[in-house]
């Protein structure tokens, strides 16, 4: 899932004093929230023996400690392989997770680094990031055993595409939250063209609902700017693994190229992206048919997609509303474009 514009709607310190005394990490001399998660919480910490980022993980959906040391052993592995990771610090005891007051915590070095976004990027940087995703995802069928396949490589697709019924329901609630929000803004008018327009579009395409099916692999899970960090030109670590899992490998190279090379308009700039997708193409040995195929799911599971509205309306949740009008243009932008943007990731 993409990042927040914003800072988190709440600061939580951390109780760093017990943590430090089970890595041994020294006295914290300073300790400043990272402010760009959604879900989890992150800290850059200070101490006599270095800079570190602490990260607590708080959604309760990846906060099982078991689940987390797994895949921290699959990150080391992956580091192993040579793909660029920060891997987590062990504690006294060796394990990479500590429970402090019922919460999960891992203590990784600080790594010096910064986000780029797909404008920031050359054609051969693009290029560059494609083939890096094809090396996780190659990579994670290498380090990961087959007992932990949640299922084979040829079972059907495991998220059925979302119902244009349901979808609709879902615009007419939408609409009835814009009408009674008060006092309306901007941002409401933006949201209503928005609805009507995306219900427009889905009645005249409702019959390209995709079905199930498409090879399935290991993959990151939410590999988009904010989890990837840049020391100077080079990738310098992918972070956030808690959506490490089997899914269909291409859609998340759709789904990573949609975020990373989105212009504010709401367009894809196309000659990076089929710069991008060559080279995963190459790194991952995806066939074009694959990337046709996740193309068009990734593209309904946008035209069906309104987290950022519910987010908005029904939990007075504003910290994604920055990316709003971004992201619904581009569901009208890649209808219109169709096929521009399926020859871009397949030729």
């Amino acid at each position: 899932m993409p990042r927040s514009c914003v800072p988190p709607l709440l600061s939580h310190a951390p109780p760093l004093a017990a943590l430090l005394r089970l890595y041994a990490a020294g006295s914290a001399l300073a300790c400043e929230p990272v402010d760009q998660g959604l879900l989890n919480r992150g800290y850059r910490v200070s101490t006599t023996r270095g800079r570190y980022f602490l990260k607590h993980h708080f959604d309760p959906d990846t906060a099982d400690p078991a689940a987390i040391e797994r895949r921290h052993r699959a990150t080391q592995r992956l580091a192993d392989l040579g793909v660029p990771v920060a891997q987590p610090l062990a504690d006294r005891e060796g394990r990479t997770v500590a429970v402090v007051g019922g919460h999960a915590y891992a203590l990784h070095p600080w790594i010096d680094g910064r986000h780029r976004h797909g404008g920031q990027l050359t054609r051969a940087e693009s290029a560059r990031l494609g083939a890096l995703l094809g090396a996780v995802h190659a990579c994670l069928e290498r380090v990961m055993p087959p007992k932990g396949r949640t299922r084979p490589a040829t079972s059907p697709h495991p998220v059925e595409s979302a119902d244009p019924a349901d979808t609709f329901t879902l615009i007419d609630d939408l609409l009835g939250r814009v009408r009674r929000h008060r006092p309306a803004d901007a941002f409401d008018t933006l949201a209503r063209h928005r609805l009507l327009e995306r219900r427009a579009l889905l009645e005249q395409h409702a019959h390209r609902r995709p079905p199930r099916g498409g090879p399935v692999g290991w993959v990151h899970g939410d590999f988009h700017p904010f989890n990837l960090l840049y020391k100077d030109d080079a990738p310098a670590a992918i972070v956030d693994w808690d959506r490490l899992g089997v899914q269909p490998r291409a859609e998340e190279a759709v789904r990573a190229a949609v975020i990373f090379f989105v212009r504010p308009v709401g367009a894809l700039d196309l000659r990076k992206v089929r710069a991008y997708a060559r080279a995963y193409r190459r790194a991952a040995g995806a066939t074009p048919s694959e990337l046709a195929a996740a193309v068009h799911r990734v593209w309904w599971e946008r035209l069906n997609d309104f987290w950022m509205l519910r987010w908005h309306y029904e939990r007075g949740d504003t910290r994604a509303d920055c990316q709003f009008p971004a992201a619904s243009a581009l569901p009208v932008w890649w209808t219109r474009e169709y096929d521009a943007v399926c020859d871009a990731f397949v030729e």
